[in-house]
């Protein structure tokens, strides 16, 4: 339902029902807009307490904005908000507590607590104490037993491990932490304290299907006010009673995830294109007979009908901010139907083991993710299996033993992790996709970069002003160019949104070449995989099946 702006008296009285229910986020008439670009305008919404809600909309729409103004971050430019006074944020700078311990960081997440551990802290280090400082210390005694604050650190050390940081790193530096470990770090402050809403931006982002499994679990339990932005559907749908979808420069309300919200959204629109289309059809039959009668005598009824045709004047539907990207991936020729053998691989970093070992075929047609928390080899299996294809193998990378023996045709695309390094500097989006192939027409280059959403002088764009999302569509126009029979694909969906893991999604499952997916998105690994590799305690499980195959075993 479109939540329409409330006249001041109705907001005043909305302000005044979130002050007495604590936890209830209410947002009146605000407005934001950069430039020309209007995001949003006189939007009025509220966040009930016990609802857990996904923020949703394409790239550009201002998700992250509207997450701002909601946690006081960023001032509307019109309106306002009322917010509960503990509130859990995802903190989006990985940086910001790297001088911290592990475990005081997760603390952070509770202000008030935080503050006064600070204080009393300093008191007791002083040589003598005054009758002030006892009576502050009192206070302060207080402050901590009701903040929970004498568990603390145990508290702060389960949310720790339920995300995967091991006791041993508790007491390290943030620094001394990888950023997947940081973003799981920060995921735990948001959660600390008991806060009565969470805002958590992207909390799937680096995180295993294990810890967003645990996540998923922990959110379902909440019982205050949940907004959440993600990128992860199936997440969105097992954890959200509804959606915030920011579209037509408003945020209208879903009840239910975000497939839902899909439906739903798509029965409102049909519903409002069919009136209108009665609505003009209706219309022209009016004016063919204004035009037939204006002049003659039957001038009441032209007037009646005039008046008809004012009321019912058709509204112009604002245009949706979606875009819808097409990715098709094709063979230039299929391969032979062994497409791959290797025995005995083996790989480990100094002192430590990776893969130890580890011996498959792979026949022509099969999609094989690969699944497992952060840091077990995943990656590293991969580089072994293209060590030795020059297009594409890391030349500082090598294998430790092991055999591997590509079949006959073998034709290999490749899709990195780290994206920012494979586009090189200096020239145009244009002019990088076309020198993969130069046979190709300009005109094809630019209706393959049109199917990926560069539009029009998009083409022209400089390589390095290239966003993390717009890097990771290039790279899937080369794969569409080069047509190969064989993808590797490393956690492609890390900076895409819905509408593109969507598309992605499809393109898989009908593609008929075979596929090597690193991926903690599970609708992927549950509607594209047909035999999974499962990294765990050191081995890999190799499973001839699909995802729910294996889970019901496990």
């Amino acid at each position: 339902m479109l939540c329409p702006a409330r006249n001041d008296d109705a907001a005043r009285k909305n302000r005044s029902n979130a002050k007495d229910k604590g936890t209830m986020i209410s947002v009146s008439n605000v407005t934001m807009r950069y430039g020309s670009k209007l995001l949003f305008e006189d939007v009025s919404v509220t966040f009930t307490p016990g609802r857990r809600y996904g923020l949703t909309g394409p790239n550009g729409a201002g998700k992250s904005t509207f997450m701002k103004i909601l946690t006081g971050e960023l001032e509307p430019q019109k309106g306002s908000v009322v917010r509960p006074r503990k509130l859990g944020i995802l903190r989006q700078d990985q940086f910001a507590f790297d001088a911290y311990r592990v475990i005081d960081t997760v603390i952070m997440g509770n202000a008030g607590l935080w503050s006064a551990l600070e204080e009393r802290d300093r008191i007791y280090e002083k040589s003598e104490l005054t009758d002030e400082d006892g009576m502050r210390l009192g206070e302060l005694e207080g402050i901590v037993g009701d903040e929970d604050g004498y568990t603390a650190e145990s508290d702060a050390a389960v949310l720790l491990q339920g995300l995967d940081i091991p006791d041993e790193l508790h007491e390290r530096r943030m620094s001394e932490l990888q950023g997947g470990q940081k973003v799981r770090v920060l995921l735990a402050q948001a959660l600390f304290g008991k806060p009565e809403a969470l805002l958590l931006d992207e909390p799937t982002n680096h995180l295993d299907l294990e810890s967003i499994h645990w996540l998923r679990e922990f959110l379902l339990s909440f019982q205050g006010t949940l907004i959440t932005i993600s990128h992860d559907r199936h997440f969105l749908n097992a954890v959200t009673t509804h959606t915030a979808d920011i579209d037509y420069q408003t945020i209208i309300l879903y009840t239910g995830g975000y497939d839902d919200m899909v439906v739903a959204k798509t029965q409102i629109r049909s519903r409002l294109e069919a009136e209108n289309a009665q609505r003009e059809k209706k219309i022209a039959q009016l004016n063919e007979f204004i035009s037939r009668f204006a002049a003659g005598t039957r001038s009441t009824q032209v007037t009646s009908r005039k008046k008809e045709v004012e009321r019912l004047q058709t509204a112009e539907l604002a245009r949706s901010n979606i875009q819808r990207p097409f990715i098709k991936f094709d063979q230039l020729r299929p391969s032979g139907k062994h497409v791959l053998e290797f025995d005995s691989v083996s790989k480990s970093y100094g002192d430590q083991s990776v893969i130890s070992g580890f011996s498959a075929a792979v026949m022509r047609g099969e999609k094989i993710c690969l699944m497992g928390r952060n840091g077990v080899g995943k990656t590293t299996l991969l580089k072994c299996l293209l060590s030795g294809v020059p297009e594409v193998a890391d030349k500082e990378f090598s294998l430790n033993s092991g055999s591997v023996k590509w079949g006959h045709e073998a034709q290999i695309g490749y899709f990195p992790q780290d994206v920012s390094g494979v586009i090189e500097h200096g020239m145009t989006v244009s002019d990088w996709l076309h020198q993969w192939d130069p046979k190709v027409t300009r005109e094809e280059i630019r209706g393959l970069l049109g199917q990926m959403l560069f539009s029009g002088e998009e083409g022209l764009k400089p390589t390095k002003a290239l966003s993390g999302g717009e890097a990771a569509r290039l790279l899937f126009c080369r794969l569409m160019l080069l047509k190969p029979n064989i993808l590797f694909l490393d956690e492609p969906t890390n900076h895409l949104d819905l509408e593109s893991i969507n598309a992605l999604n499809i393109a898989l499952q009908r593609y008929e070449g075979t596929v090597f997916l690193v991926t903690h998105d599970q609708d992927l690994i549950e509607e594209v995989g047909t035999r999974l590799w499962n990294f765990e305690h050191g081995a890999i499980e190799d499973h001839k099946g699909p995802y729910e195959e294996w889970a019901t075993k496990n």
